[in-house]
């Protein structure tokens, strides 16, 4: 919500963020939600969905690392990835860091955002969408992955709006029954990586969400980190059947990461010990 030259981010039902603004770049209603780009004094160029700062900047690379790379870094041979939601292309501009992938399919649900961050988010896609190994599916996630044959993909990144979000688009992708596809579509030793919004502020949501995967995965590890921009810390959650996420020691993870040519800016084996510690306290 704009108020004058500040930005009133909504945090929780009883808390907001102000971020001072320089500029409004952009505005427009797409079919599925309401889209902002804006210059934020601290935070620099930023997208927000709905009200809620999606990314900026100053620290999406924080957020995008650690959705991407741990769950890339625990599979011995990431080839085909599935990306859901993701719209800025952030999400996919790591993923093609790995030189083991030669396919990663995305399915946005709202292809006019993708235009708009094709158009204004070039720092942030980088040409991801362009990369012959991509490719780019405007369509509904949830009917997208009911179609995919069984045992398709070895990575599902799913990179969509918050649980909580009463208007979202994404909703209905964090069950029981959406897991249960994701399952499905993924190769035995898959790995399969959400972001949950924050279970500080939104337990009874987040605890649905991570309990439903629960149902599904043998192996389920949550872990987190603090996004300024955002004002709170973004959980995730992590899932597989055959590879345990806390056996994988930060050595590994780094040999893994120069093997396949990653450069990062946040994430490294190190990060990853400090998630499975925070892992193993929530587990």
């Amino acid at each position: 919500m704009l108020s004058g030259s500040w930005y009133i981010q909504k945090v929780s039902n009883n808390t907001y963020l102000l971020l001072k603004i320089r500029s409004v770049i952009y505005q427009h209603k797409t079919k599925y939600q309401y889209v902002e780009i804006i210059d934020f004094e601290d935070y620099g160029v930023g997208l927000v969905l709905d009200g809620l700062v999606q990314s900026t900047a100053a620290d999406e690379y924080i957020y995008h690392e650690s959705l991407v790379h741990p769950a890339m870094s625990i599979h011995p041979r990431p080839e085909k990835v599935l990306v859901v939601g993701g719209g800025e292309g952030a999400t996919i501009r790591e993923v093609l860091k790995h030189s083991t992938v030669n396919k990663c399919v995305m399915v946005d649900i709202d292809g006019e955002l993708v235009e708009i961050a094709k158009k204004y988010l070039g720092f942030m896609h980088q040409g991801s969408f362009y990369d012959p190994r991509v490719q780019l599916i405007i369509r509904d996630g949830l009917e997208y992955v009911k179609e995919v044959e069984d045992k398709s993909f070895d990575v599902v990144i799913l990179d969509l709006t918050d649980p909580y979000e009463p208007t979202g688009p994404a909703r209905e992708l964090y069950s029981e029954k959406f897991y249960k596809e994701i399952k499905r579509i993924l190769r035995e030793d898959g790995v399969v990586v959400s972001q949950m919004g924050n279970a500080f502020y939104y337990p009874k949501e987040y605890d649905q969400a991570v309990n439903d995967l629960k149902k599904v995965f043998r192996y389920v590890v949550q872990y987190g980190v603090w996004i300024p921009s955002f004002g709170y810390s973004v959980n995730y959650a992590l899932a597989t059947d055959i590879i345990d996420p806390l056996r994988i020691e930060n050595d590994e993870i780094d040999k893994r990461l120069r093997e396949r040519n990653v450069s990062t800016r946040f994430f490294s084996g190190k990060i990853y010990r400090s998630f499975v510690e925070s892992m193993i306290i929530r587990r």
